[in-house]
């Protein structure tokens, strides 16, 4: 995969600094909250463009996955562990860069891996809130709690949001999307994506669920470096949260989303599959520009 994955990304005009920069920036200004304008008649045309780009952008991502994605099992009992699996075999995991940053990354190449990771970052919290809209109860409940998650139980100092822009100002960092690598970017063009568009609900469903699956191992090796490197426990606070409350997050979300959803409608399974590994693929190419940025090997 990871070859043909090459080949894509050199003949791909979505696959490039350009226009993952200028997609970036749209969801930028779409998504903030405005006032109405006089030219709006101007602005729709302008997004149906995007919105043609951004819909081949993900179509040729599914492209790149279908026939792994079409392996999946579509009982319920079959896809969640299929899913499960993706943890140990999917694109991207066990990537060295992990296991680097906790043991020998120094502070400054730390600060660049967070900048990069936080510019790419498109808010969980928003992406469960457009994702839920009009879900099956179960799976729609299970988001809700995800979501409460994310905003602290109502507590401003719990929200994971304000943790990450902590960091950022603890590590004194500056995340913009013009500092920001193209893959970097394109994940989180590809989450918005996938939480915005009403086609691609099962498949950001599998993506976000994947992310809970994938994400504590990771978590726990960035908060190890951020330790060694002398930040006290509640400034690296956000990826220690996130080490230990995914893991229970992942375990309820393949229990009260991805199986009830399946067993309503198999058809889901590959939908989810399909996002799930677009996901993975998105971010083991943010590993592979990271490590090529510091210089390791794979």
């Amino acid at each position: 995969m990871r070859a043909y994955s090459q080949q894509r990304e050199a003949g791909s005009q979505f696959l490039a600094d350009g226009f993952q920069r200028g997609l970036a920036n749209w969801n930028r200004r779409r998504l903030a909250p405005q006032f109405p304008d006089g030219d709006w008649h101007e602005q729709l045309d302008s997004d149906m463009r995007m919105l043609r780009l951004e819909g081949g952008f993900v179509e040729e991502l599914r492209r790149d996955v279908a026939a792994s994605a079409a392996q999946a099992p579509t009982d319920a009992d079959g896809f969640v562990a299929w899913f499960e699996q993706l943890q140990h075999v999917g694109p991207g995991q066990g990537d060295p860069l992990f296991p680097w940053l906790a043991q020998d990354a120094s502070r400054d190449q730390l600060r660049w891996f967070f900048e990069q990771e936080a510019a790419g970052e498109a808010g969980f919290d928003d992406l469960v809130a457009y994702t839920q809209v009009k879900l099956p109860v179960s799976a729609k409940l299970e988001l809700a709690r995800n979501y409460w998650d994310e905003m602290g139980r109502g507590n401003p100092r719990g929200m994971h949001g304000p943790m990450l822009e902590a960091l950022a100002d603890t590590l004194d960092v500056q995340p913009v999307i013009e500092n920001t690598v193209w893959e970097s970017l394109a994940l989180a063009n590809l989450m918005t994506a996938l939480a915005t568009s009403r086609r691609y609900a099962w498949h950001s469903i599998g993506a976000l669920g994947v992310i809970e699956l994938t994400a504590p191992g990771r978590s726990a090796q960035v908060a190890k470096g951020l330790r060694r490197i002398g930040l006290s426990d509640r400034e690296r606070r956000y990826f220690d949260l996130h080490a230990v409350l995914d893991v229970k997050h992942s375990e309820d979300w393949n229990r009260e989303a991805l199986r009830p959803l399946v067993e309503e409608d198999p058809r889901r399974a590959t939908a989810m599959a399909e996002g799930a590994l677009m996901r993975l693929i998105c971010g083991e190419r943010c590993f592979t520009r990271y490590r090529g940025h510091f210089g390791l090997e794979g």
